[in-house]
C-alpha cells in the first residue's frame, strides 16, 4: 500500500471541499495521524479512515470492498448530516463527529481537534473516545532509586520524564518512554506483525497498552514488507572476473553455468570474482579467495573457515528448503494466499475480531499454496514415520507438492480398510505418521501430553527439523490434529499464555530431573535445602546455578532458575530446529498469530464425533421434482435418526466408520474435509405391473407402481467426497442397506494373493 503525501497542518485553506474530510473538514492526508484519507469523486466528498473509525452514528455494515472500508456511502452522508448540528468544543465549528463515551459527558470534537485537546480514542470493540476528564492514565511503577530516561526511545530527542497525554511509557521495561507522536508513527509503520517495545521487544503487553492509551495499530505487515521488490538487491550476487588479464572473449561480465568460465565469488567477502581459468583455478575449484582477503589473513584464507564448516554443511545440505521458509519469507510468500493479509489497511476492520478464531479456515487458507504436482511416498509395512523422514530429506522435494501414497506389503499388515484409493491411503499415512511421531525419541512424558527430550542421535540427524517439518505438512495436507502437545511445550513454542512463568509441574514427570528440582523445592529448612543442594551438585554445576546458600528464602529462585534451564536453556537447539520445521508452508507464522485457537489442534485429543457434528459436515442436495423431493425429506429423517443410532451404540456400525465409508478419513481433519462432504440420493426402479397377476402378487403401491427396496446399498465417490443414500419406504430397510454396505466395506480386509 503506497504511503500518500503529507500535507502541512493549515493547508485546508486553498483547498477545494472536495479535499477536505467531510467530517473534521481538514484536508491533512497524513496516513499515520489521521488514517488514509479516501475520495468519492462520484460522491464528491473525502473522508479520514480514522474519523470514519470513531464517529459515533457510522458503522460497518457493508463487505470490505463496499463503500469506504465498509462503511456504507448512505451511512456516511447520513453520519455528515447528524455532525454537521454538533458544535466542536474545541474549534467552535460544526461537524464534531466524535464524543466522550461517558454518557454524562455531553463534550464534542473532531477526531484532529480531539488530538489537540487530549482525546484519546481506544481502536478497540466499540471504539470509545474520553474526554481528558475521563481518560486512561498511566501509573509509575517503578521503584525511586530507579533512574527516570531523560530521552525518547524512537526519537532520542529529549524529553521530561513525566507521565501525561504527550509522554507514554512501556508497560513491561518500564525504560522506554517516548512521545505519543512518535509512537504512532512507529505503529503506522510496524503493523501489528512488528510493533513492539524499542528496547525489550516486548510485543503482547506493549500493543494492549498501546491500544488502551489511544495508539492506532494497523493490523497489517510492515511498510517495509509491502514495498514491491524492497529486497531485489538481496538477491543480486557479484558476476564480474577481476582477474589482472580475462581469458573470456565474452569479457569479464559473462559467467556459465559450470566449467572454465563460470564466475565464482570470494568465499569471505563475496564482493570480487574470477573465471577459474582466468586465475588458474582447478575445474571442480568452489573456494576461493580475493587478494584482499588473502592480504587481511596473511595469506592463510582458509584457516577463517569454521573446522566444522564442511560438517556443518552436510547436516544443511538437505536443508535447502528451510533456507526458502524463514519466518520473513515465509509470511512474504503465504500471505500472498490469504485474503485476510495481502489486503490493505481497509480491509482490516479494527471493529470485527482478527479472525474467525476457527483453525480449520485458518489451515484452509494455506492449501491454495498445493500444486496439482504430486510426490510418490512409499511406505514399507506400517513404518510412515521412517518414510516421511525420507521424504523430506530428498534433496529435490518440495512440500507444495501432493502426497501420493503407496503402501508395500500390506497384505502382511492389517489396514482398517483397503488402501487402493489414493485418498484413504493418504489419510491413513498421515494418521500413522503423528502417531509415530508421538512415540518417537523427540517427545518424552505421557501419552497426550508431550514434552520434547533431548536426544543426542536426533540432533546429530537433524530429527527435530525433520518432525516439525512433517507436523506442519500433516496438518495442511489434511491430516488429523496432534493433540499430544503438553501446555508447556505449546507455552515453550509460541509464548502462550503470554509471560506465564514455568514451574516444577511444567517439567515432564517421572525424569531424573523433575525429582531433583522437586526435592528442592519441597525442601523446608535451611539445613535440608544444603543437603538437598549438595546431593546435586553435578546438576546444579551444569545450570550453572552451584552458589553457596546463606537463607531459605533463595530456594524460590533457585527453583525457578533450575526449571528454566531445564525447559528452555538445555533445548534451545532443539526447540529452535523444531521451530523451523514447523515454518513448512507457513504453518508456524500462523499458530504464532492466532496461539489460542491453534491451542485446541495440538495440545488436546480430538473431541468426540457427535450425530449433530456429523451431520453439519454433509451439504445435502435435493432434486428439482417434487415426487422425488418428498421422498427424499423422509430419508433425511431416517439419516439423522440413523446417525444417532450410530453414535448411542443401537447399531452395528459406528460414526467412525460411516465417516471412514463415505469420505477415506479416520477422523476430521484438522484442515477439514476438501472438498467438503455433500449428500444425494439413489432413487429405486419404480416399474408398473405389466398385467393383473404381477398387480395381485406383488406390493403394489400408489398408482399400481411397485416399490422395490431390496437391493438397494449406499454409493461413495471418494475423490469427491459425495455420499449416495439409497431412497428407502421405511427405516428399517434404510438402516439394514446402511449397514450392510459400511460393514462390508470398513471391515474387509485385503485379500492375500
Amino acid at each position: 500500500m503506497k504511503k500518500k503525501a503529507r500535507r502541512s497542518p493549515g493547508s485546508d485553506g486553498g483547498s477545494s471541499p472536495e479535499q477536505c474530510c467531510a467530517l473534521c473538514r481538514l484536508s491533512d492526508d497524513d496516513p499515520a495521524m489521521f488514517g488514509e484519507k479516501v475520495t468519492l469523486k462520484e460522491h464528491k466528498f473525502s473522508v479520514h479512515y480514522l474519523c470514519l473509525l470513531t464517529s459515533c452514528g457510522v458503522y460497518q455494515r457493508g463487505k470490505e470492498d463496499e463503500g469506504v472500508f465498509g462503511f456504507l456511502v448512505d451511512d456516511i452522508k447520513q453520519e455528515i448530516r447528524r455532525s454537521a448540528r454538533l458544535r466542536c468544543c474545541c474549534c467552535k465549528k460544526k461537524g464534531a463527529c466524535v464524543g466522550c463515551n461517558v454518557r454524562s459527558c455531553k463534550k464534542m470534537i473532531h477526531f484532529p481537534c480531539g488530538r489537540k485537546r487530549k482525546f484519546i480514542s481506544q481502536f478497540t470493540e466499540l471504539f470509545p473516545s474520553f474526554c481528558p476528564d475521563h481518560s486512561p492514565t498511566q501509573s509509575l511503577c517503578v521503584s525511586s532509586d530507579l533512574s527516570l530516561p531523560q530521552s525518547c526511545s524512537i526519537c532520542l530527542d529529549s524529553i521530561e520524564p513525566v507521565l501525561c497525554y504527550s509522554i507514554l511509557k512501556c508497560p513491561s521495561c518500564h525504560g522506554s518512554w517516548f512521545h505519543r507522536d512518535c509512537v504512532q508513527r512507529q505503529a503506522h509503520s510496524a503493523g501489528l506483525f512488528f510493533f513492539r517495545c524499542t528496547l525489550c521487544n516486548n510485543k503482547e503487553n506493549f500493543q494492549e497498552e498501546m491500544l488502551r492509551m489511544g495508539i492506532y495499530i494497523p493490523e497489517r505487515d510492515a511498510s517495509w514488507e509491502l514495498e514491491a521488490n524492497a529486497y531485489s538487491e538481496l538477491l543480486e550476487v557479484y558476476t564480474r572476473c577481476d582477474a589482472l588479464t580475462c581469458l573470456c572473449n565474452d569479457g569479464r561480465t559473462h559467467s556459465t553455468k559450470t566449467g572454465w568460465f563460470e564466475v565464482i565469488r570470494c568465499r569471505l567477502c563475496g564482493s570480487g570474482g574470477t573465471h577459474r581459468k582466468c586465475s588458474g583455478l582447478k575445474l571442480d575449484t568452489r573456494d576461493w579467495a580475493c587478494s584482499d582477503c588473502q592480504q587481511a589473513t596473511d595469506g592463510k584464507a582458509s584457516l577463517v573457515a569454521s573446522p566444522q564448516g564442511v560438517q556443518r554443511r552436510s547436516l544443511l545440505s538437505k536443508r535447502q528448503l528451510s533456507s526458502s521458509l524463514t519466518p520473513v519469507s515465509c509470511k512474504r510468500t503465504n500471505l500472498t494466499h490469504l485474503s485476510s493479509f495481502h489486503t490493505p489497511i481497509s480491509c482490516k476492520r479494527p471493529s470485527l475480531p482478527v479472525a474467525s478464531g476457527s483453525p480449520k479456515e485458518i489451515l484452509q487458507a494455506l492449501v491454495p499454496q498445493l500444486l496439482p504436482l504430486s510426490v510418490q511416498v512409499e511406505v514399507s509395512g506400517d513404518r510412515a514415520l521412517a518414510a516421511g523422514v525420507e521424504l523430506v530429506r530428498r534433496s529435490d522435494y518440495d512440500p507444495t507438492h501432493t502426497l501420493s501414497v503407496r503402501f508395500k506389503d500390506y497384505t502382511r499388515t492389517s489396514f482398517p480398510s483397503s488402501l487402493q484409493d489414493s485418498d484413504t491411503a493418504r489419510q491413513y499415512f498421515l494418521k500413522l505418521l503423528v502417531q509415530q511421531i508421538e512415540d518417537s525419541v523427540v517427545f518424552e512424558g505421557p501419552d497426550g501430553s508431550k514434552n520434547l527430550a533431548l536426544d543426542s542421535q536426533a540432533l546429530r540427524d537433524d530429527l527435530y527439523f525433520d518432525v516439525g517439518c512433517l507436523l506442519a505438512l500433516s496438518l495442511v495436507h489434511g491430516g488429523p490434529p496432534v493433540g499430544f502437545f503438553s501446555h508447556t511445550l505449546y507455552q515453550c513454542l509460541f509464548n502462550y499464555p503470554p509471560n506465564q512463568p514455568l514451574t516444577v509441574t511444567h517439567m515432564t514427570p517421572d525424569t531424573h530431573f523433575r525429582r531433583q528440582v522437586s526435592r528442592i523445592a519441597e525442601a523446608t529448612s535451611l539445613d535440608e535445602l544444603k543437603e538437598v543442594t549438595a546431593a546435586s551438585w553435578e546438576f546444579l554445576e551444569l545450570a550453572g546455578c552451584n552458589q553457596p546458600i546463606s537463607s531459605l528464602e533463595e530456594k524460590e529462585a533457585l527453583v525457578e532458575n533450575l526449571v528454566s534451564f531445564t525447559l528452555i536453556t538445555r533445548m534451545q537447539l532443539p526447540l529452535q530446529r523444531f521451530r523451523e520445521g514447523l515454518q513448512t508452508l507457513g504453518v508456524f507464522d500462523q499458530v504464532q498469530l492466532y496461539p489460542s485457537a491453534f491451542c485446541t489442534v495440538f495440545c488436546k485429543a480430538a473431541v468426540r464425533l457427535t450425530a449433530q457434528a456429523f451431520s453439519r459436515l454433509f451439504t445435502v442436495n435435493f432434486s428439482q421434482q417434487e415426487d422425488k423431493l418428498n421422498r427424499e425429506t423422509a430419508v433425511i429423517s431416517f439419516w439423522r435418526h440413523f446417525l444417532l443410532e450410530c453414535e448411542v451404540g443401537r447399531s452395528s456400525i459406528s460414526l467412525q466408520d460411516l465417516l471412514r465409508f463415505a469420505t477415506g478419513a479416520e477422523e476430521v481433519p484438522a484442515a477439514g474435509l476438501l472438498p467438503p462432504p455433500s449428500v444425494s440420493f439413489l432413487h429405486p426402479v419404480i416399474s408398473s405391473p405389466a398385467g393383473v397377476e404381477q398387480d395381485e402378487g406383488g406390493g403394489g403401491g400408489a398408482g399400481g407402481e411397485v416399490f422395490q427396496d431390496e437391493g438397494l446399498f449406499p454409493q461413495r465417490e471418494p475423490s469427491s467426497k459425495h455420499l449416495l443414500l439409497p431412497v428407502t419406504s421405511s427405516y428399517q430397510a434404510f438402516k439394514s442397506s446402511m449397514e450392510q454396505a459400511i460393514s462390508h466395506h470398513v471391515h474387509l480386509l485385503p485379500t492375500e494373493s
